[in-house]
């Protein structure tokens, strides 16, 4: 038994009341979790098929061996707690009712070939799973790693609350800006200015290369933009202007809809000049 103990037992007879009891007290510890109103019961581990003989006859729903990472997030909906033991402070066995979540609707779906429980309607907080099917692991794995990126990007936007253009108008604006200052620099300093400036328009040259179009041809049409922005401020809107690669041509990013998180670009930059600091430091 845990805790080193051990039981010794002289009179065989007594085997059978000790198995008679063990098998009460599992009942008891049901009772109790059943008399508060809970009718759908999650556990971590596994159910004994008496347990389970338990939970029917008192039309529950027992589900076993869930993810305690999942079991969180129906908590955390349902405003129920994860109950590690029964005991309270004094030794005794009891179960709260306000430890019960609560939720419109419990029921077990088929969904392609696995059985699902699907909870619909938490009381809490809103909340929503996403099932992806896939020809294989392989696709479906790949899915998630870009469904897990595109929650984390509006994440990022929750948290930083500020949006920049994206579709290499923001490296191009700040290469433009850098460029116009080293032209004010007088000493060796601008060679360094005028290098960083022109490493910003490598996103937007790989951009253009990974569609299979012209680098050369629409990084110069977009640096002439960007220029034209920040020279004349009539013509401001134009900052907003990035590659448009399925039509191969520049465009307002604000029409296209193309954004990325400032929080996600300011630390993309910091960590890219870091390294490359790194390096130039090595002897």
């Amino acid at each position: 038994l845990k805790l080193g103990v051990q039981v010794l037992v002289s009179n065989p007879d007594k085997l059978e009341e000790i198995r008679k009891r063990e098998c009460d007290i599992t009942k008891e510890r049901i009772q109790k979790i059943l008399g508060c109103g809970a009718n759908v019961i999650l556990i971590t581990g596994g159910i004994d098929d008496l347990c389970m003989k338990y939970f029917v006859e008192a039309g529950a729903m027992a589900v076993r061996r869930c993810k305690r990472v999942d079991l969180k997030r129906i908590a955390k909906a349902t405003g129920g707690q994860l109950i590690v033991t029964m005991s309270n402070m004094d030794g005794e066995e009891t179960f709260e009712p306000s430890s019960l979540g609560e939720a419109g609707e419990v029921v077990q779906e088929r969904i392609c070939d696995d059985e699902l429980i699907l909870i619909h309607d938490p009381k809490v907080r809103s909340a929503a799973s996403i099932i992806l099917r896939g020809a294989n692991d392989f696709y479906v794995d790949e899915m998630e790693r870009s469904l897990h990126d595109a929650l984390q990007v509006i994440k990022r936007v929750f948290e930083s609350k500020t949006i920049v253009p994206g579709a290499g108008a923001c490296e191009t604006a700040v290469s433009i800006f850098l460029e116009n200052f080293a032209m004010t620099m007088g000493s060796r300093e601008q060679l360094a200015v005028a290098e960083f400036a022109r490493a910003m328009l490598v996103i937007p040259k790989q951009l253009a290369v990974n569609a299979a179009l012209d680098s050369t041809d629409l990084i110069s049409r977009l640096r002439a933009c960007h220029n034209t922005s920040q020279m004349k401020s009539e013509n401001a809107d134009m900052k907003f202007w990035g590659l448009d690669l399925q039509k191969n041509c520049i465009a307002n990013c604000r029409e296209l809809g193309v954004f990325e998180p400032m929080m996600s670009k300011i630390k993309s930059l910091k960590f890219a000049t870091e390294a490359a600091i790194t390096i130039l430091r090595i002897d």
